[in-house]
């Protein structure tokens, strides 16, 4: 058994099985046997169900949002907006699978033709997190299951009832329950997953965790898709609207409150506009509620995961005993459950480790740079590669700039979105592989190529 507890209160909400290595191994041998006839089914049929479960996640939203928020911690219009973004997600797959997964004629000569057709991976095992369950996880569940194959889905043990919420709506929608099986439990329940043949390891998760992944997946060949951390720089040029762009970055670090791989987590900003923008930050922040997840009201939510306190109080007793100075934030509350301040720290340096190590909570270092080569330099001084922004009235300089940054996203005066019809991916310790696009529905594929000749 295993406890799911409400990061909220520290009150266990439910206890679940945890699938035993036995268990896992029926769990494989089932979506093994299941796939062919998944996807004999067809596209059609396949596309048919994937809408069913898109009108249920509309029908039961609200019921979906509050567990989301009992169980993440995350305040209850984050949960209901990231259940409103899904169904773009699922839309944007649905119209754009049919194209993607047609068999394309690249030659034809006379009495031949070249043809690539594209086949399922076969068995998929979806190792999930907790902080976006649904944008994570449909990602990779969606295109993976349209394309014809089977999925085991591990979502977090911190977000295990919205992963089983995920499987009963899918298999109400009509998805087969040996072609999408949840396997729940902890961290050693994905590692007995992974010591099986599988086709394709999908991962969303920390670096540290994600190198075992890739050597466990490397065992069977199989394809393996890393989505891991990032350290996400934006840099702020001196002819922005400093309030504007102060509330669209305050926005962008501590939504979700911090928790997200594409938060902005170090901010560069013009020693001609610092003072003004570091004034105009800190006032949105100290505007941002801190209280319960359930309270309309609520911008800043818990903390999910109890020991992520420990790092966030870590980073900033470093950079306070380097230097650093603390304007608002900086410790966690005393009352139950995972609850940290909003924190904001200026005179950083890369000596410290708010500015060189993923932090994943509500704190934000921000450093001041005389122009634009120093900041270009310090956004590139960093293991990740995930997503770079640039802040400014002038898009050519600002293009010159992201296109020298080592990052897969770049954002020209805006930040931590994501976009369906783009590609997502990291550099460097950000991961490798591609989810979404077009492109991240050809990754749960394998080409064939044809030679006919009639």
């Amino acid at each position: 058994m295993f406890d799911v507890i409400n990061p909220a209160t520290g009150v266990r909400i439910q206890s679940l099985d945890q699938d035993d290595p036995a268990a896992i191994a029926a769990k494989v041998g089932a979506a093994r046997a299941a796939q062919p006839a998944w996807w004999a089914l067809g596209l059609q049929a396949r596309s048919t169900a994937i809408g069913r479960f898109r009108g249920l996640v509309v029908e039961h939203r609200e019921d979906l949002a509050r567990i989301l928020s009992g169980e993440v911690g995350k305040p209850i219009t984050q949960s209901r907006n990231e259940l409103d973004g899904v169904l773009r997600r699922i839309d944007f797959f649905l119209e754009a699978a049919p194209a993607v997964l047609a068999t394309e004629t690249v030659h034809r000569e006379a009495g031949l033709e070249e043809r690539v057709s594209r086949e399922p991976l076969g068995v998929v095992a979806n190792i999930s997190a907790w902080n976006y369950p649904y944008f994570v996880g449909s990602n990779v569940f969606v295109p993976a299951l349209l394309a014809g194959n089977s999925v085991l889905y591990k979502p977090s043990e911190f977000s295990s009832l919205t992963g089983l919420a995920v499987a009963r709506l899918l298999h109400e929608a009509g998805v087969p329950r040996d072609v999408f099986i949840p396997v729940l439990g902890l961290g050693d329940a994905g590692a007995v997953l992974l010591e099986h043949a599988l086709d394709g390891v999908f991962f969303t998760g920390s670096y540290a965790t994600g190198l075992k992944v890739a050597a466990a997946a490397n065992r069977s060949l199989a394809k393996l898709q890393l989505e891991l951390g990032g350290k996400d720089p934006v840099y702020v040029r001196p002819d922005v609207d400093v309030k504007a762009a102060a509330a669209g970055l305050a926005d962008g670090a501590f939504y979700n409150t911090g928790q997200s791989c594409c938060s902005v987590e170090r901010l560069y900003v013009h020693a001609d506009i610092f003072d003004a923008f570091v004034d105009a930050f800190v006032a949105e922040v100290r505007g941002f509620r801190l209280g319960p997840p359930r309270d309309e009201a609520t911008y800043l939510g818990a903390i999910t995961r109890p020991a992520q306190l420990l790092v966030l109080e870590a980073q900033v007793g470093d950079a306070l005993a380097k230097g650093a100075r603390l304007l608002c934030g900086g410790k966690r509350l005393p009352e139950p459950g995972n609850w940290f301040e909003a924190t904001v720290l200026v005179d950083v340096d890369h000596s410290m480790q708010v500015m060189r190590e993923e932090t994943f909570g509500p704190l934000i270092g921000i450093q001041k740079v005389g122009g634009d080569e120093e900041a270009l330099a310090l956004m590139n001084d960093t293991e990740y590669g995930l997503t770079a922004g640039v802040y400014s009235r002038d898009a050519a300089v600002a293009e010159g700039l992201l296109a020298r940054v080592n990052a897969g996203s770049a954002y020209f005066n805006c930040c931590d979105r994501v976009s369906p019809r783009l590609p997502w991916s990291g550099r460097g310790h950000s991961g490798l592989g591609t989810v979404l696009s077009k492109e991240g529905i050809l990754a749960f594929t394998r080409p064939k190529a044809w030679h006919w000749r009639p």
